[in-house]
């Protein structure tokens, strides 16, 4: 048997497996029988992120692409020695990019279904010499991960021109997608809110589904499909409607009054409202505050008739339905104006007196001369 570690714990395999190039990582538990445990590994670069998606290996990307970590899946090497998964790596063909490597374990559906580590019994990692199976060292979780979802169990990292393995034992509430979160893994970070139908019961899970198109198609193996992603966990991004609300967990479709609809993060309460409210979601307009060039509904602007205020009367137009006609003085003087020449012109078509009759404005004297 290796050396036994303790949490925080760590070991040379240098010192303690002299030549050692290979290793086959061996993780065990022990669980009811409608759990379903998954292991995967992380190649995570200095900053403590995956190089990319594809250095995240797990059931549905069984390889990383330079081929130096490997998931066994169901096809334990010498039976497993009890090991419920193993993942084989090749030291001496990591790239030099990778500073370590993660192992993690997550229970499939643990929300759905109301499971956690606290109901897991002996967990467990162990570090192997792949060329005798010599075991390195060991490390052998406490039960006292009641409401996590997923667990770090353990780490190779780089020393120099050595690598060693420490015991880590960091437990996660938010299931993979948490540590998918904490280590960059973009493939299972959150999507849209859709309609989704009910997962299917254990029984009827798929066992041949390929893998997406963002990941080379691995060796067909029993396998399902992707985690779902969560949308609770750990992150630093603040609440989108107001920093001050702490941190914005959970995502979902924002309708703002201008532009299209998008993918915000907000804290609990803020989200609540975002899905209880129908959109758009922005603060109306104060009312009996007059916006310039625009009119506003109850107050009247110059020269645009409000709806719902009388307007004053206007002399000489028609006035609606029932409304009394008015009329100015200007209209009064020019009706009288009317009639007294109306009534010149009757009298004079009626008159019997003839017509003074002017003949080139010459007339005959009594002598007989004209002047």
């Amino acid at each position: 048997m290796g050396v036994a570690l303790t949490k925080g714990g760590n070991v040379s395999l240098g010192r303690q497996a002299p030549g050692v190039r290979a290793v086959r990582v061996g993780l065990g538990w022990t669980a009811g029988a409608a759990y379903d445990l998954d292991a995967s590994a992380l190649l995570c670069d200095r900053s403590g992120h995956v190089v990319s998606d594809q250095h995240f290996v797990f059931f549905n990307n069984l390889r990383s692409p330079d081929g130096s970590v490997r998931h066994l899946a169901g096809a334990l090497a010498d039976g497993g020695a009890g090991d419920r998964e193993q993942i084989e790596v090749d030291l001496a063909a990591v790239p030099a990019a990778v500073e370590k490597i993660v192992f993690a374990v997550a229970i499939y559906e643990a929300a759905q279904r109301g499971q956690s580590f606290g109901q897991v019994r002996g967990a467990y990692i162990r570090v192997s010499d792949q060329a005798g199976g010599t075991e390195v060292a060991r490390y052998e979780l406490a039960g006292d991960s009641a409401n996590e979802t997923a667990m770090v169990f353990g780490e190779l990292y780089r020393n120099g021109e050595d690598w060693k393995f420490r015991a880590v034992g960091q437990g996660y509430a938010a299931g993979l997608a948490g540590i998918a979160r904490d280590f960059g893994v973009a493939v299972l970070q959150p999507s849209p809110p859709a309609a989704a139908p009910a997962p299917p019961p254990p029984a009827a899970r798929p066992t041949a589904a390929p893998a997406p198109a963002y990941l080379p198609a691995p060796t067909p193996t029993p396998t399902r499909p992707a985690v779902a992603a969560q949308t609770a966990g750990s992150s630093s991004v603040t609440c989108f409607f107001d920093p001050s609300h702490g941190v914005g967990a959970t995502v979902v479709l924002w309708s703002p009054q201008w532009g299209v609809p998008r993918q915000i993060q907000a804290c609990a309460v803020c989200a609540q409202r975002v899905q209880t409210t129908p959109p758009p979601f922005y603060t109306p307009q104060q009312a009996g505050y007059a916006q310039p060039g625009y009119p506003q509904p109850g107050y009247p602007q110059a020269g645009y008739p409000q709806a719902g205020y009388p307007q004053p009367v206007q002399q000489g137009y028609p006035q609606a339905p029932g409304q009394p006609r008015q009329y100015g003085t200007g209209a009064l003087i020019g009706a009288g104006a009317a009639g007294l020449i109306g009534g010149a012109l009757l009298n004079e078509a009626l008159s019997d007196d003839e017509p003074e009759v002017v003949v080139n404005n010459y007339y005959e004297g009594d002598d007989g001369d004209f002047f």
